[in-house]
């Protein structure tokens, strides 16, 4: 593996990156890419010309002269970049004057049309440039009109208030030029029209559709094909990549360059991608489809209602068990007889409904699409119920009426090593991807075996903008109803302190629950609860009231931000671990355990840091801000491990005297 490289704030402001030689490898063709980047961020370059007040940051640079190299050396980059490098510009400008086919992956919405809708036609005008530029999103976000027209055809059989619906989407698929339904204004974002009538992989026809050069989804693909530089989200990226969309084969091409923003949220979602999952309610679903087609089409197939009828009644007992027992590890609970009984009996009454329904095939087109997804079913539950992969973890989801059966693998490096093609170059950036000063855990979770590794700092000055609390006297976080009075009332001296101004993050749904209630006696600054209404109206309340208090769990420490006085007080109940009962956790842990590693260091220890400094990076956004962060555990401080979080965290002034941290909120304006 390349050697990593550690730049530091003061290292990277003290290289005169502009004047260095760019990396061997990369060659002539390096040399005048990153020579052309360079200049761009020069105090007279175009950037400088077209925005008032920019000053070229020496980090930025370095970065922009890193990705110019991979690129023009087709190799790979492992890059954090701290809160205001300046990381947007410094890949995009590489991509742009490449001149290769890019991909930017992001793991937010708001992160993909902030490029495709704001920096990227900004750089256009900047750099003289018109490149072809694409936004792609999953097929899920694109009107299908071979869906819609089926709607229409049963219009007579749909009640009032769905088909008002329905009409409207009618109306705008006529007007609109992309199909794209985030753009559909005159129907509420959650009308059950919605799922009835956007592209899916199951109901997509392919070249056999009558709407197929129509086709929105098609389009948007062949835009994406033309374009120099794509935008996706990572869940598009991996399910096009390991799932290869059927229809129109994959929607991506196969481009130059692939640039990941937001890298720290690759594991989780490659999971999930190279896993598999299978979601009883979909099932649930097409067997009342089916009892449908039986009551319109088949009245003389008395069979398939009797057979589909058995099966729903096998699937709602296999689900009371399910519940009743209440474990989410499948393999431990298969140690429970009946469950495991149960599951087999539904397992063979659908298979009983297949093999009537494969005599049947050809009297009606719903039924050959229903017999082929049962059989898609059967054989995931079938891989499921066998458990027989000791490299997965096996987990059951609860919902409040169906269950989702997860298989999720252990170790996801060998897939990406698979996907991540030579001849690609691989580009992965984030503000929060070291883990104790190095890059390495990140790279060998993800299968990276060659890739310049570099850590480029914040150029903020936290000694002077930011202190860190860990209050003395604090209690163990073990003990809940200790924790909870602590942890309250830190809070309160906190909110008092900062005029309201404050985010509570918290790492379990129950103790944001009990604090919420505790506070609204004790503190007379408006309170935000998640869940009282969505993450962006929540947020946009509180930038509204200017004096509010937000207490949130894991959706709110990542993907936030609120800069300037707004926010100055950043409280954190614990150190973020996942829990121990964790099924995925547990199958990585026992896996790392057989080869006679440490779970807690290898497993538990990355994952805590990652998240810990996702929180901690709510709190300072830009070179003004100033605010104190407040961690309600002692372990941070008392346990050898804590070195590790605070070597990983930004160089703040640290104090375990909660009145000096006070102090420091008190004199902000």
């Amino acid at each position: 593996m390349t050697r990593s490289r550690q730049l530091t704030s003061k290292q990277a402001f003290s290289h005169n990156v502009a004047t260095q030689p760019s990396v061997a490898k990369g060659g002539a063709v390096g040399s005048r890419l990153s020579a052309e980047v360079q200049r761009a961020f020069l105090p007279d370059g175009v950037l400088a010309k077209h925005i008032q007040g920019f000053s070229a940051r020496a980090s930025q640079i370095a970065m922009a002269t890193l990705v110019s190299d991979a690129i023009a050396s087709k190799g790979n980059a492992v890059i954090e970049a701290g809160t205001g490098v300046g990381k947007t510009f410094a890949y995009l400008i590489p991509a742009m004057l490449s001149g290769k086919q890019v991909i930017v992956s992001t793991g937010s919405k708001n992160l993909q049309e902030q490029l495709f809708l704001k920096d990227l036609p900004a750089l256009t005008a900047m750099l003289g440039m018109a490149p072809k530029l694409a936004l792609l999103k999953g097929r899920n976000n694109y009107l299908c009109q071979y869906r819609l027209d089926r709607q229409m055809q049963e219009a007579s059989h749909i009640e009032a208030r769905l088909l008002d619906d329905l009409l409207k989407i009618n109306q705008w698929a006529g007007m609109s030029q992309d199909g794209d339904i985030g753009t559909l204004t005159s129907v509420p974002e959650h009308s059950p029209a919605l799922p009835l009538v956007v592209s899916t992989k199951e109901t997509c026809l392919g070249q056999r559709c009558d709407s197929y050069d129509a086709c929105f989804t098609r389009k948007a693909r062949s835009r994406a094909m033309e374009a120099k530089i794509i935008v996706v989200n990572h869940h598009l990226f991996f399910a096009d990549s390991v799932l290869k969309d059927t229809g129109f084969a994959e929607l991506l091409p196969d481009p130059d360059v692939v640039i990941f923003d937001e890298a720290h949220l690759l594991p989780d979602i490659c999971v999930n991608y190279f896993g598999q999952q299978c979601a009883t309610r979909a099932l649930d679903d097409l067997l009342q489809k089916l009892l449908v087609v039986y009551q319109t089409e088949l009245t003389d197939t008395g069979q398939i209602a009797q057979f589909c009828q058995r099966c729903l009644v096998k699937l709602t007992d296999w689900h009371n068990q399910l519940y009743a027992s209440g474990e989410l590890d499948w393999r431990l609970m298969l140690g429970n007889k009946a469950i495991a009984v149960a599951s087999w009996d539904v397992l063979a009454e659908l298979t009983a409904l297949q093999t009537l329904l494969l005599a049947h095939i050809g009297r009606s087109s719903t039924l050959d699409d229903i017999a082929i997804r049962l059989t898609e079913f059967i054989q995931k539950l079938s891989v499921f119920f066998h458990c027989d992969n000791p490299q997965a973890a096996y987990s059951i989801e609860l919902g409040s009426r169906f269950v989702v059966l997860r298989i999720s693998p252990i170790n996801i490096a060998l897939e990406c090593q698979q996907l991540f093609a030579p001849q690609t170059s691989w580009i992965f950036t984030s503000a929060t991807l070291q883990v104790n000063r190095s890059l390495g855990h990140f790279a060998k979770e993800m299968g990276i075996a060659k890739a310049q590794q570099v850590i480029l700092d914040s150029p903020f000055d936290y000694p002077r903008q930011a202190v860190f609390c860990v209050p003395r006297q604090l209690g163990n976080v073990a003990n809940q109803q200790q924790a909870l009075k602590q942890l309250v009332d830190v809070c309160v001296k906190a909110i008092e302190a900062a005029q309201g101004r404050t985010f509570i993050l918290f790492t379990s749904h129950k103790m944001l629950e009990q604090t919420a209630l505790a506070l609204r006696s004790r503190t007379p600054y408006p309170l935000l609860v998640q869940g009282q209404a969505g993450k962006q109206s929540l947020l946009t309340k509180f930038r509204q009231l200017g004096n509010a208090v937000l207490l949130g769990t894991s959706s709110f420490w990542e993907g936030v931000d609120v800069r300037g006085k707004l926010l100055s007080c950043v409280v954190i109940d614990k150190l973020p671990f996942v829990s121990p009962d964790d099924t995925l956790y547990r199958a990585r842990a026992d896996n790392v355990s057989r080869r006679g590693g440490d779970p807690f260091t290898e497993v538990a220890l990355p994952q805590a840091i990652i998240a810990l400094k996702q929180g901690v990076g709510r709190l300072i956004r830009d070179e003004k801000d100033r605010g104190v962060l407040i961690l309600c555990d002692n372990r941070i401080v008392n346990r050898d491990y804590g070195q590790a979080f605070l070597n990983s965290l930004p160089p703040m002034a640290r104090t375990r005297d909660l009145d000096k941290a006070l102090a420091f909120l008190r004199q902000i304006p």
